[in-house]
């Protein structure tokens, strides 16, 4: 006689409403997030030909964060830039910012999401300041240009010019014009420029990308003080791997979709109290449940288009197509 096992009832009408109900009170993607970007496509059109820059990117970045994203020319990151700064439309997905769903602005908003809720900083200086203002009149420029509902007189945007200068160490250039100042000196006061209107974010395309490593590092010193003293949340985008190693957390970005995530952070020595930055490399898992594994490791395994998966208790073990698992006994040989 055969049995069977204890049959599953089918689920009821109140079953299938309670699961619904629970999946819709779950927090959406990135409701916590400063920045979310959720499945984000950018196809552009070159000669009749469509080039996927970016291919269901997923990225969230907290308030607060200084943060960097690294990658390859071509591999998308200067493109997520432009959307983030509000200069370049989505082509599908999810990008919002503070709140704001980039892809549903017009022209308009899209002027005032610049003017108030982010700030740029080019990697060539020239496209950051005027050069026939003064540094002090740069930085008091953005608040004007905002015009009524900033809220500021004269007064208070030239005290707000005087105290970002002197945040930035670059108080003593504020009656100077661009010509007259240093190359580093010129990028520290357009980070003043891009924090005029107290932005939720700033962002920085290449900010050191045409400057010797010792001003570089003041650069990069300028933008660790901004966002420790101010709070203002900062994207980085650089190929300058000493940049990436000052932040707290580097995003690889590689054929349009984030590929490893490195988080540092500092640890003390129970023993003798000192202490030591540690970092870890991830890979990141996106929405669609992709995962980018690293070039050296797949070269290395000998790893092309499939590989053997197996669900373990505690992680997901994989191996090249081809291969034994190493607790798959081996087959007898025909010939024995």
């Amino acid at each position: 006689m055969t049995t069977t096992g204890p049959q599953t009832a089918a689920p009821t009408l109140a079953d299938l409403e309670r699961r619904a109900a629970e999946r819709r009170a779950k927090p959406s993607y990135g409701h916590d997030a400063l920045i979310t970007c959720d499945r984000l496509v950018r196809i552009f059109s070159l000669d009749g030909v469509e080039v996927q820059a970016l291919q269901g990117l997923d990225l969230l970045v907290r308030e607060g964060e200084l943060m960097a994203l690294v990658g390859a020319s071509g591999s998308g990151k200067s493109t997520l830039m432009n959307i983030l700064a509000g200069l370049d439309e989505p082509t599908a997905g999810v990008a919002k910012v503070a709140g704001r769903d980039l892809l549903a602005m017009n022209s308009r908003d899209r002027l005032r999401y610049r003017q108030e809720v982010v700030g740029f900083v080019w990697q060539q200086t020239a496209r950051n300041l005027l050069p026939y203002l003064t540094a002090a009149q740069n930085v008091a420029l953005p608040m004007q240009l905002r015009g009524r509902g900033s809220g500021k007189s004269r007064r208070l945007k030239a005290e707000r010019a005087r105290e970002l200068l002197g945040l930035l160490d670059v108080a003593g250039c504020q009656d100077r014009r661009p010509h007259e100042m240093s190359g580093g000196q010129q990028q520290r006061v357009a980070i003043a420029v891009a924090l005029a209107n107290e932005p939720a974010v700033l962002l920085a395309d290449e900010p050191t990308g045409e400057l010797d490593s010792g001003t570089a590092e003041q650069i990069f010193a300028a933008f660790r003080r901004a966002n420790e003293e101010l709070g203002t949340t900062t994207v980085i985008v650089t190929h300058d791997q000493a940049v990436a190693h000052e932040v707290r957390r580097t995003v690889a970005i590689r054929d349009g979709r984030t590929s490893t995530e490195v988080l540092r952070r500092t640890e003390v020595d129970a023993a003798t109290g000192q202490e030591s930055l540690v970092a870890r490399e991830y890979a990141m898992l996106d929405r669609a449940g992709r995962l980018q594994l690293p070039a050296d490791y797949t070269e290395t395994l000998g790893m092309r288009d499939r590989v053997l998966l197996e669900l373990e208790q505690d992680h997901i073990g994989v191996w090249p197509d081809g291969t034994r698992r190493p607790d798959t006994p081996p087959q007898p040989d025909p010939e024995d």
